[in-house]
């Protein structure tokens, strides 16, 4: 699909998704259940019930760390990367195509709710995506609701029940939610409380009942942490934030770590941190160029070994023990990544004067 097409068929979304809100986005087929939730009893099975239970299975949706009725998180300090993240999750899972080297084994229908980005920057980005990914989505297959196609230039507010509803009546198919970000789409509560967090933690769940994964898009604080309450974690899946490099420069445009906090049945290999970069082709297309953040510092430390900083001063740089950089410049070494350079010989030294009192 050519940029062209896309920017004509999100006009159409447009006026499409205005037309639902003041129809009242079709809110009479909300889930009944929430009407209910406090007076239906709850259910109970003993073990042998539970394993004669047939429960559908969880698939990969976007491999290796996303998969049906999944609940995640990522975030980053802003002007990291979120949205580029978020954009290239979401047209990946829609298209069955790849992202910083995640597979989606087939197009899923994604929901994609925008709290923030202007319309305009929205389709730029997207157009992007589109032009330099490999594989198109299904038509349909990338559902959007953005603020500046709403009549009241804001999106439901996940806080309460009534915004809840109306995002629940234009969930359709979508086998995937995003939510970019919970600032935006949260508005309510103390950030820093628990007990704000529980409204928004109990539609996730809804969700996931109902066979849907979310992707909670947030900022990080002060202190590099996601920022508010740390119960939002509790309930999650997955916790991915977004780094920059130490060796980062803002020429670089685009570009993070990747780092799983959290990742129930995940290991080895497939948490491995990531370094990703998008970076201009000469032939004028974008892509994502990525490698292991191990990698990376290695390379760093070749670099910084090369001019001869010593390995106490390497480790200052990149704020590891000395230890670390040598034990990292052995195992470069040993494996023909790294050839030490010969020291520069010594000057002989002078021959020390002997003075003489005369006496001698």
């Amino acid at each position: 699909m050519h940029a062209e097409t896309f920017s004509s068929n999100i006009d159409d979304l447009a006026e499409r998704e205005a037309s639902k809100w003041c129809a009242g986005a079709n809110r009479a087929n909300a889930p009944m259940h929430q009407d209910y939730e406090d007076v239906l009893p709850p259910v109970i099975v003993d073990a042998a019930a539970l394993l004669a239970r047939t429960f559908k299975p969880r698939v990969h949706l976007l491999s290796p760390w996303l998969t049906t009725q999944s609940l995640t998180m990522i975030y980053a300090r802003r002007g990291v990367g979120k949205t580029h993240m978020a954009l290239g999750v979401a047209y990946a899972l829609a298209a069955g195509g790849e992202f910083i080297g995640w597979k989606a084994p087939k197009p899923v229908r994604v929901l994609y709710l925008d709290g923030e980005m202007p319309g305009a920057d929205l389709k730029e980005r997207l157009a992007k995506i589109i032009t330099n990914s490999q594989v198109e989505a299904p038509s349909g297959y990338l559902q959007i609701m953005t603020p500046d196609v709403q009549p009241l230039g804001m999106l439901p507010n996940l806080y309460d029940l009534e915004g809840q509803r109306a995002i629940d009546a234009v969930i359709g198919d979508a086998q995937v939610i995003i939510v970019d970000n919970l600032s935006c789409l949260v508005r309510g509560g103390k950030e820093n409380e628990g007990e704000s967090w529980q409204p928004v933690a109990e539609w996730a769940l809804r969700m996931r009942a109902a066979g849907r994964s979310v992707i909670f898009i947030h900022h990080a604080g002060k202190g590099g942490q996601q920022r508010g309450t740390s119960k939002r974690e509790d309930l999650l899946d997955t916790v991915i934030t977004l780094r920059r490099p130490s060796d980062y420069t803002p020429d670089q445009g685009a570009r993070f770590e990747v780092h799983f906090e959290k990742a129930r049945a995940l290991y080895g290999e497939d948490v491995d941190p990531i370094d990703a970069r998008l970076q201009a082709m000469p032939d004028g297309s974008q892509q994502w160029t990525t490698k292991r953040v191990s990698d990376s510092t290695d390379e760093q430390i070749v670099e910084m070994a090369d001019i001869g900083m010593s390995s106490r001063e390497i480790g200052a740089e990149l704020g590891v023990n000395h230890s670390t950089v040598v034990r990292a410049l052995a195992r470069l070494k040993e494996c023909g990544r790294y050839t030490p350079k010969p020291k520069a010989a010594r000057k002989p030294r002078e021959p020390r004067q002997h003075w003489s009192d005369g006496n001698d």
